[in-house]
């Protein structure tokens, strides 16, 4: 089966109820009043608070996509990417594409105008579909995008080099074109997230985009009464395949465009939101803002929330010990992926294993995991190895990139560079990504396992460990720690926090510095290695 033909089941069994919901926070003028009555003030075209689209004109607007697609000389493998801030629009047009039997390429909306030429280009991408935020920097590259013969702008004021999709979109039909595309056929390219330099891309199949609908349903029971409220960007695998469990189940999402606490809660209780998916810097400021007093938990309608949900990013126990304290009546769950295995749900934890809070869980529905060592041999629970994965949301390769598809498909199975351990019971333990392992004197340290048990401290609200150069150990560990707001705290007190640690595990160097993540809420760490490693380089040579 194929994602539009869910999309065009829903349009027929529920044409008329709300399929997508899109927030602008900023536009609110009044406190005291919801969103849905802010949607009926409007007076400035363009600044709605609140925006609603149908499954039927869901569908409707992928049609007429698709066929101005089809109108411009688009024939299936062609790429089309997008360029957009999660928006009403978004989903539509990637739904367009998939229609047209061309392949979606999704493009970071934090990339410089040198990224997106650059990722343009692996792609092969012949057309682009981009947004006002994204004008200044596609100006920048507009000469130099050869083979993108065609731009669509999605807003007002067109650039001249540009199409209008909003008014081209309106004069196309709106039944669906009549293009033959199989399961097996190309559907989408998404990009590593570049945190080791320039991303890399990933060509998945519509059997991938199928099966992480199936996976997901499976795992968080959507049913038509659930509503998902989404906020990372749709850009990234993460945001969009928890979606699909709604889009499986014929149920509404929310696209909240902004983060705080405050625009969360109030869009959980005006839509009456029943999943939430969080990153962990989010979940934790939602938790300070409570004990602040700055949110007050009466002021909001949550009854109707059953689920919070983390992934992108080891969880720490004490994060979710905190939240079931105040939200005691919430399942918890944490999903575990990667672009390359069509987002998450290739390891899942489960709502009814909370009491292995920590764990990433066991292999998700329709997927298989295994630990292994050098040698590609499972190892016994307890022992450290290299996580592989295999299921039907394995990709189908790096496109144009035949070395580096090569050393992380081994067969059937994806080789995910993460070390990860085993318990008694099979509940699999992220240790730390193959490359971030610290050797110090001969001994391998996993800086997960140390930020784990520094976010413990009160003083905390977030924790990088990396590895700086040391003339005597080769490497040293060192903690990049943000404190919360209004804290203070000092290099001994976090020495004396650690010396329950062995020894060799306590980090060598503290930093109080901002921790910086990327939009999927991954740590960069090749950043604080290029800030703070280069210094510490420096200084090692001098005490020599």
């Amino acid at each position: 089966m194929l994602i539009t033909e869910i999309l065009e089941k829903n349009a027929k069994l529920y044409p008329n109820d709300v399929a997508l919901v899109e927030i602008k926070p900023e536009n609110m003028p009044k406190k005291h009043m919801t969103w849905r009555e802010y949607s009926l003030i409007e007076t400035t075209p363009g600044q709605s608070y609140r925006k609603e689209m149908t499954w039927k004109e869901f569908d409707t607007k992928a049609n007429r996509f698709a066929n101005l697609l089809l109108t411009r000389g688009v024939k299936k493998g062609d790429k089309v990417a997008i360029l957009l801030m999660n928006c009403l629009d978004w989903l539509p047009i990637y739904f367009g594409i998939l229609k047209t039997g061309a392949l979606a390429v999704p493009m970071n909306y934090r990339y410089t105008a040198e990224e997106i030429k650059y990722c343009a280009e692996l792609a092969d991408a012949s057309v682009l579909v981009f947004g006002p935020e994204f004008t200044g920097r596609v100006e920048q590259i507009v000469d130099d995008l050869k083979d993108v013969r065609t731009f669509f702008y999605v807003g007002n004021d067109v650039p001249p080099y540009a199409d209008s999709y909003d008014i081209m979109t309106n004069y196309c039909s709106s039944i669906a074109p009549a293009v033959e595309v199989c399961e097996n056929d190309n559907a989408a390219i998404y990009f590593s997230s570049g945190t080791t330099g320039f991303p890399k891309a990933i060509l998945h199949s519509h059997t991938a985009l199928y099966s992480s609908c199936r996976t997901e349903q499976n795992h968080h029971s959507q049913s038509r009464d659930d509503v998902f409220l989404c906020i990372p960007p749709l850009y990234h695998t993460g945001a969009k395949m928890h979606w699909f469990g709604s889009l499986l189940s014929g149920s509404k999402a929310v696209l909240l465009r902004g983060v705080s606490p405050e625009w969360i809660l109030r869009a959980v209780s005006d839509e009456h939101v029943s999943i939430v998916w969080l990153l962990v810097p989010w979940a934790q400021d939602i938790l300070d803002a409570i004990d602040s007093g700055e949110i007050n938990l009466e002021d909001y309608r949550l009854s109707q929330w059953r689920l919070m949900h983390i992934g992108a990013q080891p969880v720490p126990p004490s994060l979710i010990k905190r939240w079931k304290t105040v939200f005691p009546n919430h399942q918890y769950d944490t999903n575990y992926g990667l672009s390359e295995s069509i987002g998450p749900g290739a390891v899942h934890l489960g709502v009814e294993n909370e009491h292995k809070v920590g764990a990433i869980g066991k292999a998700g529905f329709l997927w298989e995991a295994k630990i292994v060592d050098e040698n590609g041999d499972e190892v016994e629970n307890g022992n450290v190895g290299e996580l592989i994965l295999k299921g039907p949301g394995v990709m189908k390769c790096y496109y144009n990139n035949t070395k580096a598809t090569n050393e992380i498909l081994k067969g059937d199975w994806l080789y995910t560079g993460d070390m990860a351990m085993a318990d008694e019971d099979g509940f699999i333990f992220l240790v730390d990504r193959k490359k971030d392992v610290i050797i110090s004197g001969g001994e391998n340290l996993y800086p997960v396992q140390i930020e784990d048990y520094l976010r413990a401290n009160d003083k905390i609200k977030d924790v990088a460990v990396i590895g700086l150069p040391d003339k005597r150990l080769g490497e040293i560990a060192a903690a990049v720690i943000e404190l919360k707001e209004g804290e203070e705290c000092t290099e001994q007190e976090i020495e004396d926090f650690c010396k329950d640690m062995p020894r060799y595990k306590r980090p060598r160097k503290i930093i109080f510095a901002d921790v910086p993540r990327n939009p999927t809420g991954k740590i960069e760490k090749p950043k604080l290695r290029e800030i703070y490693g280069a210094s510490r380089l420096v200084e090692s040579q001098n005490k020599s």
